[in-house]
Protein backbone atom coordinates (compact mmCIF):
# COMPACT_ATOMS: atom_id res chain seq x y z
CA UNK A 1 0.00 0.00 0.00
CA UNK A 2 1.12 3.70 -0.98
CA UNK A 3 2.53 5.87 1.91
CA UNK A 4 -0.50 8.05 2.94
CA UNK A 5 -3.41 6.06 1.19
CA UNK A 6 -5.95 4.78 3.96
CA UNK A 7 -7.12 1.28 4.26
CA UNK A 8 -10.24 0.03 2.62
CA UNK A 9 -11.37 -0.28 6.12
CA UNK A 10 -11.12 3.32 6.82
CA UNK A 11 -12.37 4.08 3.89
CA UNK A 12 -15.84 1.87 4.54
CA UNK A 13 -15.68 3.74 7.33
CA UNK A 14 -15.53 6.95 5.87
CA UNK A 15 -18.36 6.16 3.69
CA UNK A 16 -20.13 4.74 6.45
CA UNK A 17 -20.09 8.24 8.38
CA UNK A 18 -21.22 10.04 5.20
CA UNK A 19 -24.11 7.70 4.80
CA UNK A 20 -25.14 8.61 8.58
CA UNK A 21 -24.43 12.02 7.17
CA UNK A 22 -26.81 12.15 4.51
CA UNK A 23 -29.26 10.13 6.21
CA UNK A 24 -29.54 12.42 9.64
CA UNK A 25 -28.06 15.86 9.17
CA UNK A 26 -30.72 17.25 7.34
CA UNK A 27 -33.52 16.56 9.64
CA UNK A 28 -33.66 14.81 13.00
CA UNK A 29 -35.49 11.77 12.51
CA UNK A 30 -37.88 11.36 15.51
CA UNK A 31 -39.88 8.56 13.76
CA UNK A 32 -38.78 4.65 14.30
CA UNK A 33 -40.72 2.11 12.54
CA UNK A 34 -41.04 -1.23 13.96
CA UNK A 35 -41.49 -4.66 12.78
CA UNK A 36 -45.16 -4.49 13.08
CA UNK A 37 -45.56 -1.27 11.44
CA UNK A 38 -43.75 -2.11 8.45
CA UNK A 39 -45.40 -4.92 8.30
CA UNK A 40 -48.94 -2.43 8.65
CA UNK A 41 -47.39 -0.93 5.39
CA UNK A 42 -46.62 -4.17 3.35
CA UNK A 43 -50.21 -5.07 4.10
CA UNK A 44 -51.68 -1.71 2.87
CA UNK A 45 -48.54 -1.40 -0.23
CA UNK A 46 -50.49 -4.75 -1.86
CA UNK A 47 -54.35 -3.57 -0.77
CA UNK A 48 -53.50 -0.59 -3.29
CA UNK A 49 -53.69 -2.97 -5.87
CA UNK A 50 -57.22 -3.79 -5.62
CA UNK A 51 -58.36 -0.51 -6.09
CA UNK A 52 -56.53 -0.35 -9.39
CA UNK A 53 -58.81 -3.34 -10.54
CA UNK A 54 -60.48 -3.39 -13.92
CA UNK A 55 -62.78 -6.32 -14.63
CA UNK A 56 -65.45 -8.47 -12.93
CA UNK A 57 -64.30 -7.98 -8.81
CA UNK A 58 -64.14 -11.30 -7.16
CA UNK A 59 -66.33 -11.45 -3.73
CA UNK A 60 -62.58 -11.31 -1.70
CA UNK A 61 -62.69 -7.82 -2.79
CA UNK A 62 -61.60 -5.54 0.39
CA UNK A 63 -62.13 -2.01 -1.57
CA UNK A 64 -65.15 -2.41 -1.63
CA UNK A 65 -65.91 1.17 -3.15
CA UNK A 66 -64.82 -0.34 -6.18
CA UNK A 67 -67.31 -2.56 -8.25
CA UNK A 68 -67.03 -4.09 -11.67
CA UNK A 69 -65.57 -2.19 -14.80
CA UNK A 70 -64.51 -2.83 -18.30
CA UNK A 71 -66.42 -5.77 -18.59
CA UNK A 72 -66.79 -5.19 -22.59
CA UNK A 73 -62.94 -4.24 -23.07
CA UNK A 74 -61.80 -6.13 -26.24
CA UNK A 75 -65.42 -6.98 -27.51
CA UNK A 76 -65.41 -5.02 -30.43
CA UNK A 77 -62.40 -6.19 -31.42
CA UNK A 78 -63.57 -9.71 -30.69
CA UNK A 79 -61.30 -10.86 -28.29
CA UNK A 80 -60.86 -10.82 -24.27
CA UNK A 81 -59.33 -8.22 -22.57
CA UNK A 82 -61.25 -7.94 -19.52
CA UNK A 83 -59.27 -7.52 -16.58
CA UNK A 84 -55.81 -5.76 -15.64
CA UNK A 85 -54.87 -2.79 -13.92
CA UNK A 86 -55.78 1.04 -14.32
CA UNK A 87 -51.85 2.44 -14.07
CA UNK A 88 -52.53 5.91 -12.08
CA UNK A 89 -55.46 7.51 -11.56
CA UNK A 90 -57.17 7.45 -14.79
CA UNK A 91 -58.93 4.77 -16.30
CA UNK A 92 -56.80 3.28 -18.90
CA UNK A 93 -54.94 -0.15 -19.58
CA UNK A 94 -51.33 0.79 -20.48
CA UNK A 95 -49.37 -2.48 -21.32
CA UNK A 96 -45.75 -1.54 -20.71
CA UNK A 97 -46.31 0.50 -17.07
CA UNK A 98 -48.45 -2.75 -16.41
CA UNK A 99 -45.85 -4.95 -17.04
CA UNK A 100 -43.14 -3.16 -15.79
CA UNK A 101 -45.29 -3.26 -12.56
CA UNK A 102 -45.80 -7.09 -12.39
CA UNK A 103 -42.16 -7.89 -13.29
CA UNK A 104 -41.67 -5.64 -9.98
CA UNK A 105 -44.49 -7.36 -7.95
CA UNK A 106 -43.06 -10.62 -8.91
CA UNK A 107 -38.97 -9.58 -8.13
CA UNK A 108 -40.25 -8.31 -4.64
CA UNK A 109 -42.09 -11.61 -4.06
CA UNK A 110 -38.65 -14.03 -5.43
CA UNK A 111 -36.13 -11.61 -3.22
CA UNK A 112 -38.75 -10.81 -0.23
CA UNK A 113 -41.30 -13.14 -0.53
CA UNK A 114 -39.91 -15.19 2.38
CA UNK A 115 -40.67 -12.25 5.01
CA UNK A 116 -44.29 -11.22 3.86
CA UNK A 117 -45.55 -13.98 5.95
CA UNK A 118 -49.42 -13.44 6.10
CA UNK A 119 -49.44 -11.28 3.00
CA UNK A 120 -47.59 -13.83 0.54
CA UNK A 121 -51.02 -14.55 -0.60
CA UNK A 122 -51.82 -11.34 -0.94
CA UNK A 123 -48.74 -10.73 -3.29
CA UNK A 124 -49.68 -13.71 -5.50
CA UNK A 125 -53.29 -12.67 -5.74
CA UNK A 126 -52.01 -9.09 -7.06
CA UNK A 127 -49.27 -10.49 -9.65
CA UNK A 128 -51.71 -12.97 -10.99
CA UNK A 129 -54.55 -10.55 -11.33
CA UNK A 130 -51.69 -9.11 -13.94
CA UNK A 131 -51.07 -11.90 -16.10
CA UNK A 132 -53.71 -13.46 -16.25
CA UNK A 133 -54.76 -10.38 -18.34
CA UNK A 134 -51.12 -10.15 -20.12
CA UNK A 135 -51.73 -14.02 -20.89
CA UNK A 136 -55.11 -12.87 -23.00
CA UNK A 137 -53.12 -10.07 -24.06
CA UNK A 138 -50.40 -12.15 -25.36
CA UNK A 139 -51.93 -15.36 -26.62
CA UNK A 140 -55.06 -14.66 -28.45
CA UNK A 141 -53.56 -13.95 -31.74
CA UNK A 142 -50.26 -15.07 -33.48
CA UNK A 143 -47.56 -12.46 -33.84
CA UNK A 144 -49.68 -10.12 -31.95
CA UNK A 145 -49.69 -8.36 -28.98
CA UNK A 146 -52.74 -6.09 -27.09
CA UNK A 147 -50.74 -3.43 -25.55
CA UNK A 148 -53.79 -0.76 -24.45
CA UNK A 149 -57.25 -0.63 -24.18
CA UNK A 150 -58.90 2.86 -23.76
CA UNK A 151 -58.20 5.80 -25.95
CA UNK A 152 -55.97 8.30 -23.21
CA UNK A 153 -56.65 11.70 -24.86
CA UNK A 154 -60.26 11.04 -24.97
CA UNK A 155 -59.91 9.82 -20.72
CA UNK A 156 -58.06 12.07 -19.80
CA UNK A 157 -60.96 15.01 -20.72
CA UNK A 158 -63.14 12.85 -18.55
CA UNK A 159 -63.31 12.73 -14.52
CA UNK A 160 -65.31 9.78 -14.33
CA UNK A 161 -65.74 6.72 -12.03
CA UNK A 162 -64.45 3.18 -14.28
CA UNK A 163 -68.02 1.85 -13.20
CA UNK A 164 -69.18 4.53 -15.48
CA UNK A 165 -66.70 4.55 -18.37
CA UNK A 166 -68.49 5.92 -21.47
CA UNK A 167 -65.10 6.83 -23.40
CA UNK A 168 -64.68 4.70 -26.38
CA UNK A 169 -62.59 1.78 -25.16
CA UNK A 170 -60.44 1.10 -27.87
CA UNK A 171 -57.65 -1.38 -28.25
CA UNK A 172 -54.25 -1.10 -29.65
CA UNK A 173 -51.81 -3.84 -30.84
CA UNK A 174 -48.51 -4.29 -32.04
CA UNK A 175 -47.65 -6.88 -34.58
CA UNK A 176 -45.08 -8.47 -37.19
CA UNK A 177 -46.14 -5.00 -39.33
CA UNK A 178 -46.48 -2.78 -36.47
CA UNK A 179 -43.38 -3.91 -34.18
CA UNK A 180 -43.19 -3.17 -30.62
CA UNK A 181 -39.86 -4.96 -29.08
CA UNK A 182 -40.16 -3.03 -25.76
CA UNK A 183 -43.62 -3.51 -24.58
CA UNK A 184 -43.68 -7.32 -26.05
CA UNK A 185 -40.09 -7.72 -24.39
CA UNK A 186 -41.49 -6.44 -20.83
CA UNK A 187 -44.26 -8.62 -21.08
CA UNK A 188 -42.44 -11.19 -21.39
CA UNK A 189 -40.33 -10.42 -18.36
CA UNK A 190 -43.60 -10.12 -16.51
CA UNK A 191 -44.39 -13.41 -17.35
CA UNK A 192 -40.88 -15.15 -17.15
CA UNK A 193 -40.29 -13.62 -13.60
CA UNK A 194 -44.31 -14.23 -12.63
CA UNK A 195 -44.00 -17.53 -13.41
CA UNK A 196 -41.02 -18.06 -11.03
CA UNK A 197 -43.18 -16.95 -8.22
CA UNK A 198 -46.07 -19.84 -8.89
CA UNK A 199 -43.40 -22.32 -9.81
CA UNK A 200 -44.05 -23.90 -5.95
CA UNK A 201 -47.41 -23.06 -5.46
CA UNK A 202 -48.50 -23.55 -9.22
CA UNK A 203 -46.85 -25.36 -11.17
CA UNK A 204 -48.96 -25.60 -14.00
CA UNK A 205 -50.03 -22.14 -13.88
CA UNK A 206 -45.97 -21.50 -13.65
CA UNK A 207 -45.46 -23.31 -16.69
CA UNK A 208 -48.19 -21.77 -18.64
CA UNK A 209 -46.65 -18.23 -17.88
CA UNK A 210 -42.82 -19.09 -18.62
CA UNK A 211 -44.25 -20.27 -22.48
CA UNK A 212 -46.12 -17.57 -22.99
CA UNK A 213 -42.94 -15.47 -22.12
CA UNK A 214 -41.03 -17.47 -24.57
CA UNK A 215 -43.49 -16.86 -27.46
CA UNK A 216 -43.69 -12.91 -26.83
CA UNK A 217 -39.80 -12.87 -26.45
CA UNK A 218 -39.50 -14.70 -29.45
CA UNK A 219 -41.65 -11.78 -31.08
CA UNK A 220 -40.56 -8.89 -29.68
CA UNK A 221 -36.69 -10.31 -31.46
CA UNK A 222 -38.03 -11.40 -34.24
CA UNK A 223 -39.79 -8.24 -35.60
CA UNK A 224 -37.83 -5.08 -33.95
CA UNK A 225 -39.17 -1.65 -33.38
CA UNK A 226 -40.43 0.64 -30.96
CA UNK A 227 -43.97 0.85 -30.13
CA UNK A 228 -43.57 4.57 -29.59
CA UNK A 229 -43.12 4.54 -33.42
CA UNK A 230 -46.22 2.21 -34.39
CA UNK A 231 -48.52 3.30 -32.05
CA UNK A 232 -47.46 7.15 -32.00
CA UNK A 233 -49.82 9.60 -29.84
CA UNK A 234 -51.84 6.86 -28.22
CA UNK A 235 -48.78 6.06 -26.24
CA UNK A 236 -46.99 9.82 -26.60
CA UNK A 237 -46.02 11.45 -24.31
CA UNK A 238 -48.22 9.54 -21.95
CA UNK A 239 -45.62 5.84 -22.38
CA UNK A 240 -43.58 7.16 -24.37
CA UNK A 241 -39.85 4.41 -24.87
CA UNK A 242 -37.89 7.23 -24.54
CA UNK A 243 -34.93 4.65 -24.08
CA UNK A 244 -36.20 2.65 -27.49
CA UNK A 245 -36.11 -1.17 -26.68
CA UNK A 246 -32.89 -2.26 -26.62
CA UNK A 247 -32.93 -2.55 -22.81
CA UNK A 248 -36.36 -4.68 -22.81
CA UNK A 249 -35.07 -7.47 -24.73
CA UNK A 250 -31.97 -8.06 -22.67
CA UNK A 251 -33.96 -7.38 -19.48
CA UNK A 252 -36.45 -10.11 -20.77
CA UNK A 253 -33.45 -12.87 -21.92
CA UNK A 254 -32.39 -11.88 -18.71
CA UNK A 255 -35.34 -13.09 -17.14
CA UNK A 256 -36.21 -15.79 -19.05
CA UNK A 257 -33.17 -16.86 -18.35
CA UNK A 258 -33.34 -16.76 -14.57
CA UNK A 259 -37.03 -18.53 -14.71
CA UNK A 260 -35.57 -21.59 -17.23
CA UNK A 261 -31.96 -21.85 -17.05
CA UNK A 262 -32.25 -22.88 -20.78
CA UNK A 263 -28.79 -22.04 -21.94
CA UNK A 264 -30.00 -20.45 -25.05
CA UNK A 265 -31.06 -17.19 -23.53
CA UNK A 266 -27.56 -17.10 -21.58
CA UNK A 267 -25.91 -17.41 -24.97
CA UNK A 268 -28.58 -14.63 -26.32
CA UNK A 269 -27.37 -12.45 -23.51
CA UNK A 270 -23.45 -13.16 -24.10
CA UNK A 271 -24.18 -12.93 -27.96
CA UNK A 272 -26.56 -9.74 -27.69
CA UNK A 273 -25.03 -7.86 -24.40
CA UNK A 274 -23.11 -5.60 -25.97
CA UNK A 275 -25.42 -4.04 -28.90
CA UNK A 276 -28.29 -4.26 -26.11
CA UNK A 277 -26.50 -1.89 -23.97
CA UNK A 278 -24.29 -3.92 -21.80
CA UNK A 279 -21.64 -1.28 -21.83
CA UNK A 280 -24.34 1.20 -21.29
CA UNK A 281 -24.14 2.52 -17.58
CA UNK A 282 -27.92 3.87 -16.69
CA UNK A 283 -28.59 5.86 -13.08
CA UNK A 284 -32.27 6.29 -13.56
CA UNK A 285 -34.54 2.41 -13.24
CA UNK A 286 -37.95 3.32 -14.08
CA UNK A 287 -40.85 1.70 -16.77
CA UNK A 288 -38.52 2.98 -19.43
CA UNK A 289 -35.48 2.49 -18.41
CA UNK A 290 -33.91 -1.37 -17.40
CA UNK A 291 -30.62 -0.80 -17.98
CA UNK A 292 -29.58 -0.80 -13.78
CA UNK A 293 -32.09 -3.31 -13.22
CA UNK A 294 -30.96 -5.72 -15.44
CA UNK A 295 -27.17 -4.89 -14.88
CA UNK A 296 -28.13 -5.93 -11.02
CA UNK A 297 -30.03 -9.06 -12.01
CA UNK A 298 -26.96 -10.33 -14.07
CA UNK A 299 -24.43 -9.20 -11.59
CA UNK A 300 -25.36 -12.37 -9.47
CA UNK A 301 -24.29 -14.73 -12.09
CA UNK A 302 -20.67 -13.32 -11.85
CA UNK A 303 -21.17 -12.95 -7.42
CA UNK A 304 -22.21 -16.36 -7.23
CA UNK A 305 -20.44 -18.04 -10.34
CA UNK A 306 -17.24 -16.03 -10.43
CA UNK A 307 -17.89 -15.64 -14.11
CA UNK A 308 -15.60 -13.56 -15.90
CA UNK A 309 -18.05 -12.87 -19.13
CA UNK A 310 -20.49 -11.65 -16.27
CA UNK A 311 -18.47 -9.17 -14.83
CA UNK A 312 -19.09 -6.41 -16.64
CA UNK A 313 -22.93 -6.47 -15.55
CA UNK A 314 -21.17 -6.30 -11.99
CA UNK A 315 -19.01 -3.11 -12.77
CA UNK A 316 -22.01 -1.57 -14.17
CA UNK A 317 -23.63 -2.13 -11.11
CA UNK A 318 -21.02 -0.89 -8.64
CA UNK A 319 -21.35 2.03 -11.01
CA UNK A 320 -24.82 2.69 -10.74
CA UNK A 321 -24.78 2.44 -6.42
CA UNK A 322 -22.16 4.28 -6.64
CA UNK A 323 -23.46 7.18 -8.43
CA UNK A 324 -26.30 7.01 -5.29
CA UNK A 325 -23.18 7.52 -2.96
CA UNK A 326 -22.60 11.29 -1.53
CA UNK A 327 -19.29 12.67 -1.49
CA UNK A 328 -17.72 9.80 -3.11
CA UNK A 329 -15.93 9.20 -6.54
CA UNK A 330 -18.88 8.49 -9.03
CA UNK A 331 -21.47 10.35 -7.23
CA UNK A 332 -23.76 12.23 -9.29
CA UNK A 333 -26.98 11.60 -7.35
CA UNK A 334 -29.57 14.68 -6.12
CA UNK A 335 -31.14 14.52 -2.42
CA UNK A 336 -33.29 17.02 -0.87
CA UNK A 337 -32.48 18.18 2.38
CA UNK A 338 -34.72 15.98 4.07
CA UNK A 339 -32.64 13.26 3.18
CA UNK A 340 -35.10 12.12 -0.37
CA UNK A 341 -33.31 10.87 -3.68
CA UNK A 342 -35.41 13.06 -6.17
CA UNK A 343 -34.61 12.60 -9.32
CA UNK A 344 -37.32 14.63 -11.44
CA UNK A 345 -40.84 16.67 -11.22
CA UNK A 346 -42.89 14.15 -11.85
CA UNK A 347 -43.93 11.17 -9.31
CA UNK A 348 -40.47 11.16 -8.12
CA UNK A 349 -40.95 8.63 -5.67
CA UNK A 350 -41.42 5.79 -8.63
CA UNK A 351 -37.62 6.93 -8.81
CA UNK A 352 -37.56 6.23 -5.00
CA UNK A 353 -39.13 2.54 -4.72
CA UNK A 354 -37.73 1.51 -7.56
CA UNK A 355 -33.77 2.40 -6.49
CA UNK A 356 -34.77 1.16 -2.97
CA UNK A 357 -35.51 -2.45 -4.52
CA UNK A 358 -32.47 -2.51 -6.34
CA UNK A 359 -30.47 -1.23 -3.61
CA UNK A 360 -31.79 -4.03 -1.05
CA UNK A 361 -31.47 -6.99 -4.11
CA UNK A 362 -28.60 -5.58 -4.48
CA UNK A 363 -27.11 -5.76 -0.80
CA UNK A 364 -28.66 -9.40 -1.00
CA UNK A 365 -26.68 -10.81 -3.74
CA UNK A 366 -23.43 -9.02 -2.58
CA UNK A 367 -23.47 -10.43 1.30
CA UNK A 368 -24.66 -13.61 0.08
CA UNK A 369 -21.11 -13.68 -1.74
CA UNK A 370 -18.84 -11.71 0.48
CA UNK A 371 -18.83 -9.06 -2.54
CA UNK A 372 -18.57 -5.09 -1.79
CA UNK A 373 -18.51 -2.04 -4.27
CA UNK A 374 -15.69 0.00 -5.60
CA UNK A 375 -16.10 3.53 -5.90
CA UNK A 376 -12.47 4.94 -6.50
CA UNK A 377 -10.74 4.16 -3.62
CA UNK A 378 -13.89 3.51 -1.63
CA UNK A 379 -15.34 0.62 -0.74
CA UNK A 380 -19.56 0.00 0.18
CA UNK A 381 -21.06 -2.67 1.97
CA UNK A 382 -24.21 -4.43 1.97
CA UNK A 383 -25.14 -2.71 4.91
CA UNK A 384 -24.45 0.89 3.77
CA UNK A 385 -27.09 0.20 0.61
CA UNK A 386 -29.64 -1.26 3.37
CA UNK A 387 -29.28 2.25 5.33
CA UNK A 388 -29.73 4.53 2.78
CA UNK A 389 -32.63 1.86 1.65
CA UNK A 390 -34.09 2.33 5.02
CA UNK A 391 -33.82 6.39 4.59
CA UNK A 392 -35.54 6.07 1.18
CA UNK A 393 -37.95 3.61 2.78
CA UNK A 394 -39.01 5.86 5.94
CA UNK A 395 -39.06 9.22 4.43
CA UNK A 396 -41.97 7.49 2.33
CA UNK A 397 -43.99 6.50 5.89
CA UNK A 398 -42.89 9.75 7.34
CA UNK A 399 -39.64 10.50 8.44
CA UNK A 400 -39.41 13.60 6.67
CA UNK A 401 -39.43 17.58 7.26
CA UNK A 402 -43.02 17.31 7.10
CA UNK A 403 -43.86 14.81 9.05
CA UNK A 404 -45.90 13.57 6.21
CA UNK A 405 -46.40 9.99 5.16
CA UNK A 406 -47.11 9.76 1.23
CA UNK A 407 -48.55 6.58 1.31
CA UNK A 408 -52.46 7.21 2.09
CA UNK A 409 -53.76 5.41 5.14
CA UNK A 410 -50.49 5.34 7.00
CA UNK A 411 -49.68 6.73 9.94
CA UNK A 412 -51.96 10.15 11.05
CA UNK A 413 -51.06 12.86 8.64
CA UNK A 414 -51.24 11.66 4.98
CA UNK A 415 -52.70 12.87 1.42
CA UNK A 416 -56.13 13.44 1.81
CA UNK A 417 -57.21 14.84 -1.94
CA UNK A 418 -55.11 11.87 -4.49
CA UNK A 419 -55.70 12.47 -8.08
CA UNK A 420 -57.36 9.66 -9.22
CA UNK A 421 -60.72 9.32 -10.24
CA UNK A 422 -62.53 6.63 -8.63
CA UNK A 423 -61.37 7.60 -5.26
CA UNK A 424 -62.53 11.28 -5.46
CA UNK A 425 -65.68 10.62 -6.85
CA UNK A 426 -68.61 9.27 -4.64
CA UNK A 427 -68.75 5.15 -5.12
CA UNK A 428 -71.05 3.36 -6.88
CA UNK A 429 -72.39 2.20 -3.66
CA UNK A 430 -72.92 5.42 -2.25
CA UNK A 431 -74.92 6.90 -5.61
CA UNK A 432 -76.22 4.44 -7.95
CA UNK A 433 -76.63 7.19 -10.88
CA UNK A 434 -74.25 7.40 -13.26
CA UNK A 435 -72.01 10.59 -13.31
CA UNK A 436 -71.07 11.91 -16.71
CA UNK A 437 -67.72 12.81 -18.08
CA UNK A 438 -68.48 16.46 -17.51
CA UNK A 439 -70.28 16.27 -14.43
CA UNK A 440 -66.94 14.62 -12.50
CA UNK A 441 -64.90 17.74 -12.99
CA UNK A 442 -67.00 18.92 -10.08
CA UNK A 443 -65.31 16.56 -7.77
CA UNK A 444 -62.06 17.27 -9.85
CA UNK A 445 -62.12 20.87 -8.43
CA UNK A 446 -64.23 19.83 -5.18
CA UNK A 447 -61.51 20.86 -1.90
CA UNK A 448 -63.35 18.15 0.71
CA UNK A 449 -61.34 15.05 1.11
CA UNK A 450 -61.62 12.19 -1.32
CA UNK A 451 -64.65 10.08 -0.39
CA UNK A 452 -62.84 6.72 -0.80
CA UNK A 453 -59.62 6.37 0.92
CA UNK A 454 -57.58 4.23 -1.96
CA UNK A 455 -55.60 2.47 0.74
CA UNK A 456 -51.73 2.01 0.52
CA UNK A 457 -51.60 4.44 -2.62
CA UNK A 458 -47.96 5.71 -2.69
CA UNK A 459 -48.56 8.93 -4.37
CA UNK A 460 -46.05 11.15 -6.11
CA UNK A 461 -44.59 12.71 -3.58
CA UNK A 462 -42.45 16.08 -2.56
CA UNK A 463 -40.59 18.23 -4.97
CA UNK A 464 -36.88 19.39 -4.64
CA UNK A 465 -37.29 21.18 -1.50
CA UNK A 466 -39.47 18.11 0.51
CA UNK A 467 -42.61 20.50 0.13
CA UNK A 468 -45.59 18.92 -0.92
CA UNK A 469 -49.07 20.16 -2.01
CA UNK A 470 -51.90 18.06 -0.90
CA UNK A 471 -54.13 19.11 -3.99
CA UNK A 472 -56.41 16.85 -6.26
CA UNK A 473 -55.04 18.59 -9.60
CA UNK A 474 -51.48 18.51 -8.45
CA UNK A 475 -51.36 15.73 -10.78
CA UNK A 476 -47.40 15.48 -10.46
CA UNK A 477 -47.19 15.31 -6.48
CA UNK A 478 -50.78 13.50 -6.24
CA UNK A 479 -51.01 10.80 -8.05
CA UNK A 480 -50.46 6.89 -7.46
CA UNK A 481 -49.81 4.63 -9.59
CA UNK A 482 -48.76 1.15 -9.92
CA UNK A 483 -45.47 1.21 -10.70
CA UNK A 484 -44.62 3.57 -7.36
CA UNK A 485 -45.99 0.58 -5.81
CA UNK A 486 -44.69 -2.12 -7.20
CA UNK A 487 -41.02 -2.46 -6.03
CA UNK A 488 -42.19 -0.70 -2.08
CA UNK A 489 -43.53 -4.25 -1.69
CA UNK A 490 -40.30 -5.90 -1.96
CA UNK A 491 -38.68 -3.50 0.31
CA UNK A 492 -40.86 -2.66 2.99
CA UNK A 493 -41.16 -6.59 3.23
CA UNK A 494 -37.75 -6.74 3.77
CA UNK A 495 -37.98 -3.99 6.94
CA UNK A 496 -40.42 -6.08 7.81
CA UNK A 497 -38.44 -8.86 9.03
CA UNK A 498 -35.68 -7.23 10.65
CA UNK A 499 -35.88 -5.96 14.42
CA UNK A 500 -34.92 -2.19 14.95
CA UNK A 501 -31.86 -3.40 16.32
CA UNK A 502 -30.24 -4.56 13.35
CA UNK A 503 -29.61 -1.13 12.27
Amino acid sequence: MQKGMASPTTFSLMLHFLLLILCSSFHQPSLAFTSQEYQEALEKSILFFEGQRSGKLPSNQRLTWRADSGLSDGSSYHVNLVGGYYDAGDNVKFGLPMAFTTTLLAWSVIEFGSSMMDQIENARAAIRWSTDYLLKAATTTPDTLYVQVGDPNMDHKCWERPEDMDTPRNVYKVSAQNPGSDVAAETAAALAASSIVFGDSDPAYSSKLLQAAIKVFNFADRYRGSYSDSLGSVVCPFYCSYSGYHDELLWGASWIYKASGTSSYMQYIRSNGHILGADDDGFSFSWDDKRPGTKILLSKEFLEKNSEEFQLYKAHSDNYICSLMSGIPGSQAQYTRGGLLYKGSESNLQYVTSTSLLLLTYAKYLSANGGVVRCGTSTVTGENLVTLAKTQVDYILGDNPRKMSYMVGFGENYPKHVHHRGSSLPSVRARTQHISCNEGFQYLYAGSPNPNELVGAIVGGPDSNDNFSDYRNNYQQSEPATYINAPFVGAVAYFSAKPPTYY
